[in-house]
């Protein structure tokens, strides 16, 4: 197999050589009190290690564990998951959220079959190249997978960094974060990639946490910028406030006489993209007209209480109205992207969580 072809790293402090004794207290830190049972550490296979550090972008360990074991179990290898209809794919990431993910891993497995011979390039240009997988992904990719020597720099490594060296400035700036970059290749230890790797992710998940991190019990306090100014509450700085815009939409649970909701699915691209959804409209009166488009039977709504959703860009405002009796018009029948389906087969589709709540028990 290749060996890993390296970026050229940012200028680094002189400790570049990993031997500033960082990397040695975080490990020894990690092999007492780290995480060493994770389901994706046994085996660690390199589709494995992928599929976790996709899980766990914005989600953490507890909630993905079980999503990651049902998944594995359906699809235990990249041929697989490339291999699989998209629909089996959303449907076991379902819940999950940020569904752009599992786009992007279905995407990916589907090209590294094409170009790859059906395995991840142990490439860092190579990795980068796939949808969903950035710098630091790939990182923790090569350094967990097959040992390589790569930072990583998700948002607990950032916080770790920016207190331990006083680094001023929202980390998602591009000059705060290229001097990140630079510090958590500083760091690297010439050996045991993949637990420093782990390390890291653990630390500031578990001691050097947003808030009230656990200084006292902190292997690296004696050195740490942030503790020693008394900032560990101010570093790193938090991201500019902003206001979300709101909006709302109208959804119809439209019922057939069997009792069977009506479910359509969403565009290719925008939010909830290729989801099985309910049917959406603007406000009631652009829903009035989609109903007369597609369904026959009393146009008669009874209003159900509104359901809030926050997205990271905007809040969602759910105003559903539920319609009994209907039925679909001869011309709406053959529409692929409207279904009806019984309400005990809908734990089977991959619906949004908010319209999963809309159409529970």
């Amino acid at each position: 197999m290749p060996r890993a072809r390296r970026t050229a790293p940012a200028a680094v402090p002189p400790a570049a050589a990993g031997d500033d004794g960082f990397a040695a207290r975080l490990l020894a830190w990690f092999d007492r009190h780290g995480r060493h049972d994770l389901p994706w550490q046994h085996p660690r296979t390199p589709y494995r290690v992928w599929l976790s550090e996709v899980m766990l972008q914005q989600t953490q360990v507890a909630t993905v564990i079980p999503y990651f074991e049902r998944f594995v179990r359906a699809f235990p290898d990249l041929p697989a998951l490339a291999a699989a209809p998209a629909d089996a794919v959303m449907a076991h990431w379902a819940g999950l959220g940020y569904y752009s993910r599992a786009r992007n891993l279905h995407a990916a497995a589907r090209l590294c079959v094409e170009r790859h011979g059906g395995e991840l390039p142990r490439d860092l240009e190579a990795l980068t190249a796939l949808p969903g997988i950035g710098r630091s992904t790939a990182g923790a990719i090569l350094a967990q997978a097959w040992g390589d020597r790569f930072p990583i720099l998700d948002g607990n490594v950032k916080r770790v960094l920016a207190r331990y060296h006083g680094v001023e400035g929202w980390p998602g700036l591009p000059a705060v974060e290229k001097r990140l970059w630079a510090l958590a290749e500083s760091h690297l230890p010439h050996a045991r990639l993949a637990d420093y790797t782990q390390a890291q992710m653990d630390f500031g998940a578990t001691l050097c946490t947003r808030a009230q991190p656990a200084c006292v019990l902190c292997p690296l306090n004696d050195a740490c910028v942030a503790l020693g100014a008394g900032r560990t509450g101010e570093l790193p700085a938090p991201r500019p406030a902003r206001v979300l815009p709101e909006r709302s939409a109208v959804v119809l649970l439209a019922e057939d006489a069997e009792g069977r909701l009506l479910l359509q699915r969403r565009p290719p691209t925008g939010v909830w993209a290729t989801l099985w959804s309910l049917p959406e409209a603007e406000d009631e009166a652009a829903a009035r007209a989609w109903f007369r488009r597609h369904l026959q039977g009393r146009w008669a709504p009874e209003p159900l209480p509104e359901l809030p959703h926050a997205f990271s860009h905007y809040r969602l405002r759910l105003r559903p109205l539920r319609l009994r009796r209907v039925a679909p018009r001869p011309a709406a029948g053959d529409n692929p992207d409207l279904r009806w389906v019984a309400r005990a087969e809908l734990h089977a589709l991959a619906l949004p969580a908010p319209i999963r709540k809309l159409t529970g028990p």
